[in-house]
């Protein structure tokens, strides 16, 4: 016989840890609608998410290399499903909804601008008397708001619990009344795995697109940072000498390994230690639950500093990201000037709109390759490689 949605729940039910978040458990959607059939509220959002025009979008914004730079560094659509790969294996591991933290995962940069962190910054700068710009408040506003596709609403009309995930720890999302009333401190445990599972993902793709890339070297990784030089050690001992290929995605595969044994164990003892028997008692814990052990977190620290002076900050990485958010900034300013430039975007300045805003997502919305093209339009300039 096919299984329908109530079976799907009742399994939930069975196999899953009481703290984890049911589906059939779900606080709804901010518009009623008739529940799926064939999948459960978690895997329609799941589906909505991928089918999305910002999800689309992703393939052509940067992760840390300029869209474009090489066929084999990440984009932010390959980060993202990297995060919901690693999401998946840690709440099958800790027997939460992987539904849930999937679609978190999958979902989490749908806000994010062009040309990276740096292009967030740009935005978020432009925006400073405006209410700023923050990739994952955008996100929460692509979800609910920007996404035009349905009928009866605006948005996605994700269940309020994939966006919760999305809002984090930010004021502005008031999806319950426990939330209102400040009872709920943190979100439920699917949602602090995606949030980790980001952290596990860039640690480590950052480390094979440096090396891919020239920038890092092998050596100093092993004098510098102990994560890596723990990981090789390991896989000299396992295998000996392999090529330079095979050992690098060895090593690196070895600190994911690493890395989510031990969130794994790490937030098990944690759970056990609080004692929660609910997926809204985790969400009244005072502290997050899905976390790093001391060493782990320390040895990160390290790792994270040691990109930043050697990768993040490189003039290679560095100086076409200046030169894109310059561009970024270029547009903004002309749109401002000009908001007819904005074509159909440009209906949304009216009397009661704010301008800055509907220019932000506009600008936030836009690809690498396409605000370049639009630059190039507005400016009649030919713009010089960026890579």
């Amino acid at each position: 016989m096919p299984v329908n949605r109530n079976e799907l729940e009742k399994r939930e039910a069975q196999f899953l840890a009481p703290y984890a978040q049911l589906s059939g458990a779900t606080r709804g959607r901010a518009h009623e609608e008739e529940p799926p059939t064939w999948r459960t509220h978690f895997q329609r959002d799941r589906d909505r998410v991928i089918h999305s025009r910002a999800f689309r979008r992703l393939e052509y914004k940067t992760q840390v290399f300029l869209n474009g730079t090489g066929d084999h560094l990440r984009t932010r659509l390959t980060h993202t499903m990297e995060v919901a790969a690693i999401s998946r294996n840690i709440a099958r591991a800790l027997q939460l909804n992987e539904d849930l933290t999937e679609t978190i995962a999958l979902a989490h940069d749908l806000g994010h601008s062009p040309f990276g962190h740096k292009g967030e910054y740009m935005l978020n700068r432009l925006m400073k008397d405006h209410g700023g710009f923050e990739h994952n408040r955008q996100s929460l506003r692509v979800v609910e708001v920007l996404e035009q596709k349905y009928p009866k609403f605006s948005g996605l009309n994700l269940s309020w619990e994939v966006r919760e995930g999305l809002a984090k720890h930010h004021a502005d999302f008031d999806g319950s009344e426990e939330k209102q009333k400040g009872a709920f401190k943190h979100p439920s445990l699917e949602a602090q795995i995606a949030n980790l599972a980001d952290e596990i993902t860039y640690y480590s793709h950052d480390l094979d697109d440096g090396l891919d890339s020239g920038l890092l070297d092998e050596k100093k990784l092993l004098k510098d940072v102990k994560v890596w030089a723990q990981a090789a050690r390991k896989i000299k001992k396992q295998f000996g000498a392999l090529p330079p290929e095979s050992r690098r995605y060895y090593t690196i595969r070895q600190i994911i390994d690493e890395q989510v044994t031990d969130v794994v164990l790490t937030t098990e003892k944690a759970v056990l230690d609080t004692g929660v028997q609910s997926a809204d008692e985790v969400r009244r814990c005072r502290s997050l639950l899905v976390q790093y052990s001391p060493d782990r977190k320390q040895e990160n620290i390290e790792l994270r500093r040691y990109l930043y002076r050697n990768l993040y900050y490189h003039p290679a990485v560095a100086e076409p990201n200046n030169r894109a958010i310059r561009m970024l900034g270029e547009v903004f300013a002309y749109y401002l000037a000009h908001p007819e430039a904005m074509g159909r975007e440009s209906s949304k300045t009216g009397k009661s709109a704010d301008v800055y805003r509907v220019i932000c997502d506009c600008v936030a919305s836009m690809t690498d390759r396409y605000l370049i093209q639009e630059h190039r339009r507005l400016f009649g300039l030919d713009i010089p490689s960026l890579i």
